[in-house]
């Protein structure tokens, strides 16, 4: 099965109002008639404008984070019910920043991923392991534990995308050879493959997440499981993340 592959610009906390649409406006600009689907994540504060200046464009709007309940005394939380509200489509859950500064499980990963489901949000679930479980070799158990507890059973192909980040190659300039993430992807197929059946696994498209930029992006993207990049650093300048955009193939 051809997937069609997924860019997504995550722009962490990074953004006022008048860099963020001019940020927005480049990108659509760019990326008409690009050979995959573009998703930009901003911070929450700019949701609003940038899904203004995406209007008419094929150009996707996520969040980067949501809560599991639709409203409540959950000061500072967003509800998914909220994120649709203002035009996302889909939103980023268990970023290992967000488990690393917020202390985040996989059980509430868990939970917010099926009250996206329920809102109608695609969830974009994060999974990776740290340098020193990498080095102690248990990769591949940490990343089927981490599927096991944040996948909730509401997870199709339609409405989640995996994303892959080892959390030692973030922001750091490393990555892995292509090969070598490629086997985490294929491990990550596989490992879904009793949830989501024949179909379900062939369809679903996993991301990359770590440091993908220009220069490394068609070796990462070639790859046969690699469906994608969930970019950071590279999604803050156009030219960067135009260029990546640019090297995904249908």
């Amino acid at each position: 099965m051809s997937r069609r592959p997924l860019i997504a610009g995550n722009w962490k906390m990074n953004g006022l109002l008048s860099d963020g649409t001019a940020l927005a406006q480049a990108v659509a600009q760019g990326g008409k008639d690009a050979p995959c689907d573009i998703l930009i994540c901003p911070p929450v504060t700019l949701l609003g404008a940038v899904k203004s200046v995406l209007s008419g464009s094929a150009i996707q709007l996520g969040a980067q984070d949501c809560h599991w309940q639709e409203k409540g005394a959950h000061t500072g939380d967003i509800s998914p019910q909220m994120l649709v509200d203002v035009g996302c489509s889909h939103v980023i859950l268990g970023h290992s920043e967000r488990r690393a500064d917020h202390g985040e499980t996989d059980s509430q990963v868990a939970q917010k991923a099926s009250a996206a489901h329920q809102a109608g949000l695609i969830a974009v679930i994060c999974v990776g392991e740290t340098e020193a479980q990498r080095d102690a070799g248990d990769t591949m158990s940490v990343i089927s534990a981490q599927l096991d507890g944040s996948v909730p059973q509401s997870a199709t192909s339609e409405n989640t995308v995996i994303a892959y980040e080892p959390v030692w190659a973030i922001g750091t300039g490393r990555t892995p050879t292509a090969q070598e993430a490629n086997q985490v992807h294929a491990h990550i197929r596989a490992h879904l493959h009793g949830r989501l059946g024949d179909a379900g696994t062939a369809a679903l498209r996993i991301l990359y997440g770590g440091s993908m930029k220009p220069g490394n992006a068609a070796d990462l993207l070639a790859q046969p499981d690699i469906d994608g990049g969930l970019i950071g650093g590279a999604a803050l300048k156009a030219e960067d993340f135009l260029s990546i955009v640019a090297a995904a193939k249908a």
